[in-house]
């Protein structure tokens, strides 16, 4: 995680300072259920709460005492004591050190989920808008890149709130499967603890109880969490990669807002460049990244080794940090991206009218010529309108002319039919049934 692409909010769910504070909040709960229980005096909970829940943890004097311990939990251990004074004796009974770490690490990301769903609500209001702004302007659907048939550019839009809706969907039920907390002692036996402490805990945090830990909580739930997150980030680039496609000058059919006194090259001063949504698709690989050894952590040793914690301490912060940034940066782009609609219709133009050829294939077949024949015709007629398109990059030669001039096709269908089949509308009859799938619930 580095400032660059951090916003303050998610990097202070992450902070040594919140960490402490909730490690606090874990041993002072279970201290509250002791007492209840018998275990230890209620004065001495009350106390704990008193000295320590005001306190601001010493963050360079827990440093120094882990530097003589090795031990990060010991070390805070100590400092606590250090605040509360003798009471603090009855802090961490029947605990150990992952009871702690884990549910902290949970709580952590269950916080960060709710500001990445903040967040892909934000996107999904700025998809939704700009959907029904251009519910109806007709643009050219590519596949393998080439020009297919028409679709719109809302339908575009649409298309990635569905992705994105998914998406939000998916984070829910990560947020839900993460949302543990394991105060079961040194290999989950509760041995030393009575399984109340876990509950009272758990129900003071907002989480649930694992069923069944070992000395930690199951780390198949947090291979769940990263990957989710890689596929969101998957999702992001997918539109990121459409509009740096869109941008491209060949096409230019929408671009990137570009702000005045902006720059887009030091050496070529009439560059416009995608840079957002590039930088969108690097921040997608490193968030995806992190899925696989999220994976990795799921086969420790037996009841717990600490191979996953190097691991948990980078990618915790690193992925969800990385993804509100390129979330919030998202909803930035599509928010102000510029569409050009007449550039949508010129670029479809230029091709002069194959976009309609599947139209003539059918009617072909419909009007009595085989499958085979029928597209033996339409194909002989769209390569001379591509032939003369390769040699300027507009077409020369018109598709409906050529059809209209083939004895062949004239054979099956009258002048009136082929010109019928080259309406725009047809392609685009059925958008408000897409619209109203899409957004029936939103």
């Amino acid at each position: 995680m580095i400032p660059r692409y951090s916003r303050p909010d998610m990097v202070a769910i992450w902070s040594p300072e919140t960490k402490f504070r909730i490690w606090f909040e874990i041993e002072a709960h279970a201290c509250d259920a002791l007492a209840e229980l018998g275990v230890i005096p209620k004065e001495s909970a009350k106390v704990i709460w008193e000295k320590g829940g005001p306190a601001t943890f010493d963050i360079d004097r827990i440093d120094e005492i882990e530097r003589e311990t090795k031990h990060d939990v010991i070390a805070f251990l100590t400092h606590l004591a250090e605040i509360v004074g003798p009471d603090a004796r009855f802090v961490h009974q029947g605990m150990t050190s992952s009871d702690v770490l884990d549910t902290c690490f949970n709580v952590q990301l269950v916080r960060a989920a709710d500001l990445l769903i903040a967040d892909m609500e934000k996107l999904l209001a700025a998809l939704k808008r700009r959907a029904f702004e251009h519910k109806d302007t007709v643009t050219i659907g590519r596949s393998h890149g080439i020009h297919a048939e028409p679709v719109t550019f809302g339908m575009k839009m649409a298309q990635a709130y569905a992705e994105f809706d998914r998406c939000k969907k998916r984070l829910e039920m990560a947020r839900e499967e993460i949302a543990t907390c394991a105060i079961s002692g040194a290999v989950g036996t509760f041995a030393n603890i009575d399984p109340r402490v876990e509950e009272h805990v758990a129900a003071k945090l907002g989480l649930g109880v694992e069923p069944v830990s070992t000395q930690v909580i199951p780390r198949d739930r947090h291979a769940m969490f990263f990957a989710t997150l890689g596929v969101v980030a998957s999702s992001i680039e997918r539109l990121a990669t459409e509009v740096r496609h869109l941008q491209r000058t060949e096409v230019l059919e929408a671009e990137e807002f570009f702000s005045k006194g902006q720059k887009g090259s030091s050496a070529m001063p009439h560059k416009r460049n995608p840079v957002l949504t590039e930088n969108l698709t690097g921040l997608a690989r490193m968030v995806r990244s992190y899925a696989l050894p999220a994976m990795e952590n799921v086969a420790l040793w037996h009841e717990r080794d600490i191979s996953h914690s190097s691991v948990e301490r980078m990618i915790g912060p690193d992925a969800t940090v990385t993804l509100d940034f390129a979330l919030a940066r998202l909803t930035n782009v599509m928010e102000n991206l510029v569409v050009y609609p007449e550039r949508m219709m010129g670029n479809m133009d230029r091709l002069g009218g194959l976009v309609h050829s599947q139209r003539i294939l059918l009617a072909l077949t419909q009007a009595g010529c085989s499958r085979e024949d029928s597209y033996r015709l339409v194909q002989r007629n769209a390569m001379k309108v591509w032939d003369s398109y390769q040699t300027t990059g507009e077409a020369k030669v018109d598709f409906l002319t050529e059809l209209l001039a083939d004895e062949e096709v004239r054979k099956y269908l009258s002048e009136e039919q082929v010109r019928e089949r080259f309406d725009l509308g047809y392609h685009t009859k059925n958008v408000d049934t897409i619209f109203n799938r899409v957004f029936k619930d939103a």
